[in-house]
């Protein structure tokens, strides 16, 4: 049975058709938008696509509108991933089997007939994807609630006020559609999620969080100013201050019916004497 959102599902392409829209001008867009023929992503894209993720052996890559399984299958055969591709089209999702078969890697990938919006992605560790920004807009929230330090990279298109980490800009001249032959690449790494209050003996951080960015105060009961005020950004599971005094914590998850840490492993300056200090996240706002 296809799903009913047919049209959104189609992520290469739909992507494809925001380019094409451009090419077309306004007659060929509701064309474009109503049936758009499948548009690969170049080689060249591809391997970028993986590089600025890092793939390796250890990584399960998750390909959300896998298309023909080139991304899938090059990080198996090129990186030694292993790899999932989800697809709608019944025929795309065979080729992709034939070409993992005919690379050896067969053995390491998988590729399924899926919506792509109820896809379990709670084992990957890459998420790659081709898709039109209000597409991924919807993803957003779920790519935020995997595992910290999973690497998100799309092709093209962004995901609003979630801003990258690492973007690149690449000249595709064999890119099929639209006028400027170049593909931009963009890397998001899913931070922890610290936002809270957190308390260690007297002390008490108080964290607030956008993404990647957070501010955090350090209090310390007895003291009526804070100890240090600092911003910076999370980076999977370790939080780096930008500027002022060096400091870093490290968040050793655990069962989520047991809460959380945050370790402080490295302070300098006001704070120094909290270093190795384990916090626990509060149940309420104050400890």
């Amino acid at each position: 049975m296809r799903p009913v959102m047919r049209p959104v599902m189609r992520a290469a392409r739909r992507a494809a058709a925001a380019a094409a829209t451009i090419a077309l001008g306004a007659a060929g867009a509701a064309a474009a938008q109503d049936e758009v023929p499948f548009i690969t992503t170049p080689d060249r894209v591809t391997v970028a696509m993986l590089e600025l993720a890092g793939v390796g052996e250890r990584d399960h890559v998750l390909d959300l509108g896998s298309g023909d399984g080139r991304i899938v299958i090059t990080a198996a055969r090129r990186f030694g991933a292993s790899g999932l591709g989800v697809e709608i089209v019944p025929e795309l999702v065979r080729k992709s089997r034939e070409h993992a078969r005919a690379a050896g890697v067969a053995a390491r990938v998988e590729f399924r007939e899926q919506d792509l919006f109820t896809t379990d992605l709670s084992r990957a560790t890459v998420v790659t994807m081709y898709l039109l920004p209000e597409v991924n807009l919807q993803l957003r929230p779920r790519l935020l609630g995997l595992a910290p330090g999973t690497r998100i990279v799309s092709h093209d298109w962004d995901m609003g006020e979630w801003a990258p980490d690492r973007s690149l800009v690449l000249d595709v001249p064999d890119k099929a559609i639209g006028r400027e032959k170049k593909s931009r690449v963009h890397l998001w790494v899913v931070p922890a999620q610290v936002q809270g209050t957190w308390c260690a003996g007297d002390a008490r951080l108080e964290v607030t969080q956008r993404f990647q960015r957070f501010s955090a105060t350090l209090q310390l009961r007895g003291r009526p100013a804070p100890v240090v005020v600092f911003d910076g950004r999370v980076e999977g599971t370790v939080l780096r201050t930008e500027d002022g005094p060096t400091t870093q914590a490290q968040l050793q998850w655990r069962a989520a019916a047991a809460g959380a840490t945050l370790q402080w492993l490295k302070v300098s300056g006001a704070a120094s004497e909290q270093a190795g200090r384990s916090f626990v996240r509060a149940a309420a706002a104050a400890c």
